[in-house]
């Protein structure tokens, strides 16, 4: 009976603390990746490479299972940025792109989809015939 309570405390306890060991490691992986970001920003590169470069600094970091998705990693860096607003204080302009207007992108994206569709269409009324007639 002893060793029973024993085990339990000890799983409350680790149950306790993992979580919280966990998500500092996430904060430390978070700050570190905004300073990425804003360190190649404020370099001069553009969008995309700082942004990889963070992206991929917090997958690696995150290991596990589970995958850190492109919002979650923004998330962290904004969070990072807006946290230490001292320390970061040049990249605030930078945090708009970490978060494009997604429903504007989707009705790009089906725009262009659209206009795909009308030009295979178009390209279908043109037969073989069409084309051979005017072959000299």
């Amino acid at each position: 009976m002893k060793r029973f309570k024993q085990k339990k405390q000890i799983f409350l306890i680790l149950s306790i603390l993992m979580p919280l060991a966990l998500s500092t490691f996430k904060v430390h992986a978070g700050s570190f990746a905004a300073e990425i970001f804003c360190t190649m920003r404020d370099g001069g590169n553009d969008h995309e490479s700082s942004w990889e470069a963070a992206y991929t600094y917090i997958k690696k970091q995150k290991g596990g299972i589970f995958k850190v998705s492109p919002k979650q990693a923004a998330s962290q860096i904004t969070e990072s940025v807006i946290r230490d607003k001292e320390t970061f204080s040049y990249c605030v302009e930078y945090l708009d792109k970490l978060h494009p207007n997604r429903k504007l992108l989707r009705e790009l994206e089906k725009e262009e989809e659209r206009k795909e569709k009308e030009l295979e269409e178009t390209n279908e009324d043109f037969s073989e015939e069409t084309i051979e007639r005017y072959s000299y």
